[in-house]
C-alpha cells in the first residue's frame, strides 16, 4: 500500500519517510512519528491502517541525521541498541523533521500527528510549536511531562498504560493537572508499548480501546 519517499527539513537536511495513500479521496493526513525502533515494520503497519481509514499517511525516519534507515525489532539486544538513539535526543531536530513530514501533506487536507514511546514525547512538542496541525495524539510519551508546561496549539489527546515502567502514574498526573484541556486516558494493567502488537508487552484489550478512541477523536478535528 506504502512506498518509500524523501522530505526535506527546513535546514536542508533531506530525509527517508514511508507514506500509504488511501484507495479514494483522502479525509485528511495523519504524520506517524516512530518509536525507538525506527520507521520499521511496525509503524509501516501503522501508516497502512491510517490509510484504509481513509488518511494519507507518512512517518518520517527521525533518525536518518544519526543512521539512516534504521530499523529495528523488539529483542532485548535490539532495544539496548536502539535507545542509544534516545540517550541525548535533538528535540529541534526531530521537530523540523517532523514539519517536513507535515509540509508535505498538508495539500491533502487537513493534518493530524500521532507518536509512540518517543514518537508520543515529539507528537506533543509537535502540538506546542509546529504550524499546520488540527489534532494530536501521543502514546506513552515518557518526556511528555517534561513538556507539559507548554500548552498545545491544538486538540491533543494521550494514551499510558497503568503498569509501564518508564512512566510513573505520578508524572501522568502531572500532566493531568498541569493541561486539563488536554485528553488524558490510563489503561488499567497495560505496559508501555501496549499498542505494538509485534512487541511482549502488546495488550490487545487496551489497544482495541486506544485506537478506536484515537481515530474517534482524529475524525472529528480532522475536517
Amino acid at each position: 500500500m506504502g512506498q518509500d519517499i524523501k522530505l526535506k527539513a527546513s535546514d536542508g537536511f533531506e530525509l527517508g519517510a514511508y507514506r500509504a495513500d488511501p484507495a479514494g479521496a483522502p479525509k485528511g493526513a495523519v504524520v506517524v512519528i516512530q518509536e525507538i525502533f525506527g520507521v520499521n515494520h511496525h509503524i509501516r503497519s501503522v501508516c497502512d491502517r491510517l490509510a484504509k481509514d481513509g488518511y494519507v499517511a507518512v512517518a518520517p525516519s527521525i533518525f536518518d541525521r544519526i543512521t539512516p534507515n534504521f530499523q529495528s525489532g523488539y529483542s532485548p539486544d535490539e532495544i539496548a541498541e536502539a535507545r542509544k538513539f534516545v540517550a541525548n535526543p535533538d528535540w529541534a531536530a526531530m521537530l523540523r523533521d517532523s514539519q517536513a513530514a507535515i509540509d508535505a501533506v498538508k495539500p491533502v487536507g487537513p493534518v493530524g500527528i500521532i507518536g509512540f514511546c518517543l514518537g508520543g514525547s515529539v507528537a506533543y512538542a509537535a502540538a506546542t510549536k509546529l504550524a499546520g496541525l488540527s489534532a494530536a495524539v501521543g502514546y506513552y510519551g515518557g518526556a511528555v511531562v517534561r513538556f507539559a508546561d507548554d500548552k498545545p496549539a491544538v486538540p491533543t489527546q494521550l494514551h499510558f498504560g497503568e503498569k509501564d515502567a518508564g512512566i510513573p502514574l505520578s508524572d501522568v498526573e502531572t500532566i493531568k493537572s498541569k493541561r486539563p484541556e488536554v485528553d488524558v486516558f490510563i489503561y488499567p494493567g497495560a505496559q508501555h508499548g501496549f499498542h505494538c502488537d509485534e512487541r511482549a508487552s502488546y495488550d490487545k484489550a487496551s489497544a482495541d480501546i486506544a485506537w478506536p478512541r484515537s481515530m474517534e477523536f482524529f475524525a472529528k478535528y480532522l475536517r
